[in-house]
C-alpha cells in the first residue's frame, strides 16, 4: 500500500473555524471509500436534521443554541442557518443577537 499524499482536508470554515476530515485518498488506500462519503456528505444534512428536530421540540433556536448542538463555532452555525431561511426550513424573527429561528 503506498502512502497517500494528503491524509487531511477541511470540508469548511475558515482559520481556527475550520473542520477537517480525513482525505478521500486516504480512504482509498484503505478500501473504505464509501466511509468517506458518509462522513462528508452527512455532516450538513444532520446538522441541518438537528436543527430542525431542536426547533421542533423546543419552538425556536438561537445561532449559539445550534452552535453547542452541532459543535460549531458561532460562525459556522451562522453559515448554515442562513441557507435554511433562504430555502424556507426556517423561518427568522429579531435581528443579530436577538435573532431566533423558528418553523414557517
Amino acid at each position: 500500500m503506498s502512502k497517500p499524499n494528503v491524509v487531511i482536508e477541511r470540508v469548511y470554515g475558515h482559520g481556527r473555524g475550520s473542520t477537517y476530515h480525513l482525505a478521500a485518498a486516504l480512504y482509498r488506500e484503505l478500501g473504505e471509500s464509501a466511509a468517506y462519503v458518509r462522513t462528508r456528505g452527512f455532516d450538513r444534512i444532520q446538522q441541518e436534521q438537528m436543527v430542525l428536530t431542536y426547533v421542533g421540540e423546543h419552538g425556536s433556536i438561537t445561532r449559539s443554541d445550534a452552535a453547542e448542538l452541532c459543535r460549531l463555532s458561532p460562525d459556522q452555525a451562522s453559515r448554515m442557518l442562513r441557507p435554511m431561511v433562504r430555502n424556507g426550513s426556517l423561518e427568522m424573527t429579531g435581528s443579530r443577537r436577538t435573532a431566533r429561528y423558528r418553523s414557517p
